[in-house]
């Protein structure tokens, strides 16, 4: 039987907006609402997504600003308060709850949530970074309890790199799809460009760096606009946002391209588009793209190393096309612009991506007592 007493404790780095850090906030939710406590242990303690924490969570701060140097802080954590297990969020968190462990001497399960397809983000690195980046995790993971991936490319390229059993390491849907989700998405839209009578609005999402690939979408974009009036909204900041101002100016399409920055709700726009592009070299499960499904909008997305084609199931619910070719993702949009599947069919697609439901499945791992190790 599970040892209810004793809290789960989530170990992990809040430092922005990211991705990450809100659906490790969604996945805590979850957990509350089932009735477990939860600790969550601290490296760094900045952002927005901290001040959606249940009041009953207890926050552990480490008092560093460093993975790794918080390991001695940590294992102290492990002697004082014996979690029923510890779920590491991220590689770094992973490796060091394994050193903090061995130096508490204590047996505290551990699990690691591991979110990013590594091979390919490592890719076009030297020989020497990539042995450094992979090193530690032939070593380390075998020596953590359960890895739990976010999709099953996610799995896959993890089992390889550390040369572990891939029956080791279970897959769980990111706690997407919170209960807000519907209300925040109804929430007045301040953009011109979503007013009744304007032209089809396409919207992109995402840190305006190389992983998301805007380049691609915004060459794909003065395609399509050729052939019919149109618009394009690029959501996130980052610091690729002059070389994409260069390029559509190029390209001629500036004024019907809007880079609008960071929004903390970004809802009214994804439920309000004509169609979500999702153009990224890699993903681990693209959240924003699952976000799109769930508010019904019509969607095409690179068929990248991970989660898209898992998402869309091959292309069922909406259009795959090659990373980085422009010509595929433009015919894409136009087909999918004049023939959009109907927003209930795109809905169902991502069911199993909510908050409750993932919450369910992850507490029945940290309470499963796992035996044996994934290697």
């Amino acid at each position: 039987m599970p040892d209810r007493a004793r809290p789960i404790a989530v170990f992990v780095s809040f430092s922005g907006h990211g991705g990450v850090e809100r659906m490790v906030v969604n996945l805590i939710r979850g957990l509350v609402a089932l009735g477990r406590q939860v600790d969550l242990v601290l490296v760094r303690t900045e952002g927005p997504h901290l001040e959606r924490l249940p009041r009953q969570v207890n926050r552990v701060h480490l008092g560093t600003r460093h993975t790794f140097a918080a390991v001695p802080a940590l294992a102290r954590y492990l002697r004082r308060y014996r979690p029923a297990a510890l779920l590491a969020v991220k590689d770094r968190a992973g490796r060091a709850a394994v050193l903090a462990r061995w130096l508490a001497g204590t047996d505290t399960r551990i699990l690691m949530r591991l979110g990013t397809n590594v091979s390919t983000a490592m890719a076009g690195k030297t020989a020497g970074a990539r042995w450094l980046r992979f090193w530690p995790i032939r070593w380390l993971y075998p020596r953590i309890d359960r890895i739990l991936a976010v999709s099953a490319g996610v799995a896959d390229d993890t089992a390889r790199i550390a040369g572990i059993a891939r029956t080791g390491i279970q897959v769980i849907p990111n706690p997407v799809i919170t209960p807000e989700l519907p209300g925040l998405a109804a929430a007045p839209c301040d953009h011109a460009w979503f007013r009744p009578g304007q032209p089809p609005v396409i919207v992109g999402a995402g840190r305006l760096q190389r992983q998301k690939d805007f380049p691609t979408l915004i060459r794909a974009f003065a395609q399509v606009r050729k052939g019919r009036p149109c618009r394009l909204v690029i959501l996130g900041e980052g610091n690729g946002r002059a070389q994409l101002q260069a390029l559509s100016a190029e390209l001629g399409i500036a004024a019907d391209l809007d880079l609008i920055g960071f929004r903390a709700n970004p809802y009214p726009f994804l439920a309000r588009a004509d169609l979500f592009v999702l153009s990224s070299r890699w993903e681990g499960s693209p959240n924003v793209l699952t976000e799109a499904l769930a508010l019904g909008t019509p969607v095409v997305a690179t068929d990248c190393p991970s989660g898209p084609h898992e998402l869309l199931d091959g292309g069922r619910y909406g259009a795959l096309v090659p990373v980085g070719d422009a010509q595929a993702m433009a015919q894409a949009m136009a087909e999918t612009l004049d023939h959009p599947l109907p927003p209930e069919m795109l809905k169902a697609a991502v069911a199993e991506y909510t908050q409750a439901k993932s919450a369910d499945r992850y507490l029945e791992v940290l309470e499963a007592g796992v035996t044996g190790k994934p290697g």
